[in-house]
């Protein structure tokens, strides 16, 4: 390691990767106020019940989250600021104490060391040394993982490429723009060839090629097995990539599953008809499907199985009317998203959410 740095930079530069956590603490205690339950697995990469985590009296970031990430998926974690995810991420890194944790990461209690070793994780915030380039960041980290020399540089050099920093792999992190940086923090925490992959707001900053860049590399990690836990606002990126999601609001998880499930009830067929003078579209439709909704030439018929279209569609023949097209169409994550928020925060914001250091977690 560089001989400008002191015990304490180094200290807090290990907190980044899941790793060197483990190099830091040297045990592998849990550290994580009550576990009431020990370690077994069952095969999935996270399987947490229960989690809390308080701040004193008065702020309770944490009521009892349960989640549960398969391997080889990559998961999405929502919710609005202060909604706790980051907290939930470093309780599972043991960055922070859980007031209350039942579960288990890789098949072993919350914060064992030989789990941690086996994660990689981009922590929202982090920050390189800036009088180190690309190739020597990530040489950094592997020499924190034990890696002999020479399996640094390969790792470093493949790692590089896969995030598109293969031309600047010399060039100074002072110099890297945001974007730069965040792709870096990804190759940093997949050094250690983990099995699970935490990454909290991997695109933040990143141009529209870096974030395309970035989805491929999420889908390799998940196409070789891994597990990626992705903590993110930007809900189109996710919508592209995740196999399921979670929405968490004021400290808990309000809903989880596959997006296709999610929005399925939210469901409805459309029909397009071309427009023609004198015809009253909503007396046609009304014989067929009273409850169908008529703005102009469209046709919404909301929540019905894929037969229910086609009274409407013969009516419209019958009458005469030219259909444009029919298609399905439901909810985006973005409008399960803010329906979960809206009707969260409804019932009323009486505190939690993030902890006093964490105003935008």
């Amino acid at each position: 390691m560089p001989a400008a740095w002191g015990r304490a930079e180094v200290a807090s530069m290990a907190l980044i990767n899941g790793a060197a956590i483990d190099a830091a603490a040297g045990n592998g205690s849990a550290g994580n106020g009550v576990v009431t339950r020990s370690a077994v697995g069952d095969g999935a990469a996270i399987d947490v019940r229960g989690v809390e985590k308080r701040y004193g009296r008065r702020v309770h970031a944490l009521k009892g989250v349960d989640l549960r990430v398969e391997r080889g998926e990559i998961f999405g974690l929502l919710g609005p600021n202060g909604a706790g995810k980051s907290t939930l991420v470093k309780v599972l890194m043991r960055v922070i104490r859980a007031t209350r944790v039942s579960g288990h990461m890789l098949g072993c209690r919350i914060g064992d060391a030989g789990a941690l070793s086996r994660v990689g994780y981009l922590p929202e915030h982090h920050r390189f040394p800036e009088y180190l380039n690309g190739r020597q960041v990530l040489d950094y980290f592997g020499a924190l993982l034990k890696m002999p020399r020479r399996e640094r540089a390969r790792r470093a050099v493949e790692l590089l490429g896969q995030v598109g920093l293969s031309r600047w792999d010399r060039m100074l992190v002072r110099k890297y723009s945001k974007g730069m940086r965040q792709r870096l923090g990804i190759a940093q925490s997949l050094m250690n060839d983990p099995e699970l992959v935490l990454l909290d707001e991997p695109t933040d900053g990143v141009d529209p090629v870096g974030r395309r860049e970035i989805r491929s590399v999420l889908i390799e990690q998940r196409r070789q097995g891994r597990a990626v836990l992705v903590n993110s606002h930007i809900l189109s990126e996710l919508e592209m990539v995740t196999d399921r999601v979670a929405i968490m609001v004021g400290g808990v998880v309000v809903t989880q599953g596959k997006i296709e499930d999610l929005t399925r009830r939210t469901r409805r067929y459309v029909i397009e008809v071309e427009e023609r003078a004198g015809l009253d579209l909503a007396a046609v439709v009304g014989r067929a499907a009273p409850s169908a909704r008529v703005e102009g030439v469209r046709v919404e018929l909301g929540d019905v199985d894929p037969g229910a279209a086609q009274p409407v569609i013969d009516a419209l023949r019958a009458a005469g009317v030219v259909l444009v097209r029919v298609w399905a169409e439901r909810d985006s994550l973005e409008d399960l998203f803010m329906r979960a928020v809206d009707g969260r925060e409804a019932v009323g914001a009486s505190g939690g959410g993030a902890s006093p250091q964490e105003a935008r977690a």
